[in-house]
């Protein structure tokens, strides 16, 4: 994979084979603002106010970031180029502790040795923000009867690492297992209890989601088979793919099935296909539908041998050009590297070779299904890692595939994998190792089933102690905004919504839009930059000004429901409405220098003299909204 692979949107100036979705430009031009207009009119005024905020960011940011070693900093010597390209894939050979450098590998070696033997990092966002190997300690650790019981003894705890953001429990819960914290969300949760709600979330099928499903009936296509999108769509046209990628958007708005759509974006990273491809055009709706959706928080092996099925996966991947006389490795390293063991399971690039002989034969028929051609299936004995086969009859090589996919998805390296990104995704950028191998023991002991997985992370104290210790990524940073701003459905919402997704674009994440195979990046050290940055900010001002149409936005003015009588409590009916919680005194003084106004200044008009559209975004550009 080293050559798809890019380091995240830091940089993103990598090649591809696939053709990008995301248009380039700068910040400002992404948004259609210049950055000296950032808050509106008064630009004099409000550029002192942003830079307080980016100061406060800065020092408010989790200590724990501090602990990071950021890929950038690695020095890789010529020495290790050899086994960059050779056996590493897209991690850095570099060797952790006394911080040398791994040394270089003949060729010779390259089929025996294992990235992991090479001193690989784990993966991609591994080696963004890969601790130096301590066991990390966030003040409070083990597991508890319930998540109820989890969370009191976290809020007990003194954390390691405080910042800004409330450790009310609930906020906390509904800001790592939704896209983003409401209050009609955080009074449901209140009225139920933790554990109701959570189990609530855990069994999607049984909770209704009128509003989910109506939005995403504004996209036809999303539910329609293959045959059904070739009938309706023009041959090699996008526009099935536009759709789903505008309907998962419009779901993660305002879906009830809330942390259903957080492991539909979690799987769809980690069995990435991209969205929109050339070779998406009738087949990638089904890969969201039949096995992303269908398998999210159902057993691992079952979604794994459903990929391996599923067209738009072998056509990315290139396995249905791949064929027993000319053998294509693509799909056979990602099975490794991304999908099951990673990079540091063991495997060689021997192991690479085998594991694509293993899956010849799946192919893609010309009316866009899914295929065993015998005649392509590559035949003689096979082994990778564990799995050996004899693998004698081109007829039966589909069920030795089959058998292969069932022994990684149990592999103990697939288990810490995954309970490794589950924990990066849920927890913290370098989560505990006891938290991970905890997770990993319940993948294994339920038979890859994910739902006990996130049942034991909702049980362990280490998810309730890690308040704030995630960045939200753009993608993230923008729907909690719509979320948290009470955006919803109007008079075009198709509309509507593909004028939002254009605005991903821009600043970088649109849904299901990573162009390499292994997925947007879950750190917050990928997504450092002024791009980012000014480009959220930017989609701040335009969600609060309502500047899409088509869509039914809350007027600024009404944020905070009846007027409040001083600016004081203005802003702090305001921190409540988009925040959930107080300010700090010293940021609250920021907002007060910005309007001009003292803490009880008599507040004449609800649009504070025309500054509310202005300093309502200030609010979702703080750290607090930064993080979750």
């Amino acid at each position: 994979m080293a050559e798809r692979d890019q380091p995240g949107l830091a940089r993103r100036d990598g090649g591809s084979r696939h053709r990008a979705a995301s248009p380039r430009g700068s910040a400002t031009e992404a948004a259609g603002l210049p950055a000296t207009r950032a808050g509106g009119n008064e630009p004099g005024r409000l550029a002192p106010v942003l830079g307080k905020m980016a100061r406060a960011a800065r020092a408010s940011e989790p200590a724990l970031f501090g602990l990071l070693r950021n890929r950038r900093q690695v020095v890789i010597g010529l020495g290790a180029a050899a086994v960059a390209t050779g056996a590493v894939g897209s991690a850095a050979a570099v060797l952790g502790g006394g911080g040398g450098i791994a040394a270089a590998v003949s060729d010779q070696a390259t089929s025996t040795r294992s990235p992991r033997d090479a001193g690989a990092f784990a993966d991609r966002d591994a080696s963004y923000s890969q601790s130096l190997g301590e066991s990390i300690n966030f003040g409070a650790a083990g597991i508890s009867d319930t998540p109820a019981k989890a969370a009191k003894a976290a809020l007990a705890a003194t954390p390691r690492f405080p910042n800004p953001l409330s450790r009310d429990p609930v906020q906390h819960l509904l800001r790592r297992a939704t896209f983003g914290p409401t209050r009609t969300e955080a009074d449901a949760v209140r009225a139920i209890g933790v554990d109701a709600w959570i189990e609530q979330q855990l069994d999607p099928g049984k909770l209704a989601d009128p509003v989910g499903e109506q939005v995403a009936g504004a996209f036809p296509t999303v539910n329609m088979s293959t045959a059904q999108i070739r009938r309706a769509v023009k041959e090699f046209d996008w526009a099935a793919q536009y759709e789903l990628g505008h309907a998962t958007l419009a779901r993660q708005f305002w879906s009830s099935r809330q942390l259903f759509e957080v492991m539909v974006d979690f799987w769809s990273n980690h069995l990435n296909v991209t969205n929109p491809f050339d070779g998406g055009w009738d087949v990638r709706t089904s890969f969201d539908s039949q096995v992303i959706r269908k398998h999210a928080l159902g057993r691992f092996s079952d979604m794994l041998t459903a990929s391996a099925r599923n067209p738009a996966m072998l056509r990315y991947l290139n396995n249905n050009e791949s064929h027993r006389r000319s053998v294509n490795e693509n799909y056979g390293r990602e099975l490794l590297e991304l999908h099951t063991v990673g990079i540091d399971g063991g495997y060689t690039e021997k192991d690479v070779r085998n594991s694509a002989y293993i899956m010849t034969g799946r192919t893609v028929t010309n009316a866009g299904e899914f295929r065993y051609e015998a005649d392509r299936h590559w035949i003689d004995p096979v082994k990778v890692l564990g799995f050996t086969d004899k693998n004698p009859s081109r007829a039966k090589g589909l069920q030795v595939g089959d058998r292969y996919l069932q022994y990684l998805a149990t592999h103990e390296a697939t288990a810490k994998n995954i309970a490794r990104k589950l924990a990066v995704r849920f927890v913290a950028d370098t989560p505990p190792h006891n938290l991970v191998q905890r997770l990993a023991e319940t993948y294994l002991a339920n038979g890859t089933a994910i739902a006990p997985v996130l049942r034991v992370l909702f049980r362990s104290q280490e998810f309730w102690i890690a308040t704030g210790l995630k960045a939200r990524r753009p993608l993230e940073n923008f729907v909690a905004t719509a979320r948290s701003l009470g955006i919803a459905p109007g008079s075009d919402t198709r509309a509507g919504i593909e004028g939002l997704y254009r605005m991903t674009q821009r600043f970088g994440q649109p849904p299901l839009g990573w162009v390499p195979p292994n997925g947007y990046p879950d750190v917050a050290a990928a997504w450092r930059s002024a791009h980012a940055t000014l480009a959220i900010w930017n989609s701040h001002r335009a969600l609060v000004q309502g500047s899409q149409r088509g869509l039914s936005y809350p007027k600024p003015e009404g944020l905070v429901g009846k007027r409040p009588p001083t600016t004081g409590q203005y802003l702090d009916a305001l921190a409540a409405r988009l925040l959930q919680q107080p300010l700090a005194a010293k940021d609250r003084q920021a907002l007060l220098t910005f309007l001009g106004s003292k803490e009880g200044t008599t507040v004449k008009n609800a649009t504070l003299g025309g500054k509310i559209e202005h300093l309502a975004p200030l609010f979702l550009d703080s750290i607090y909204h930064a993080l979750r």
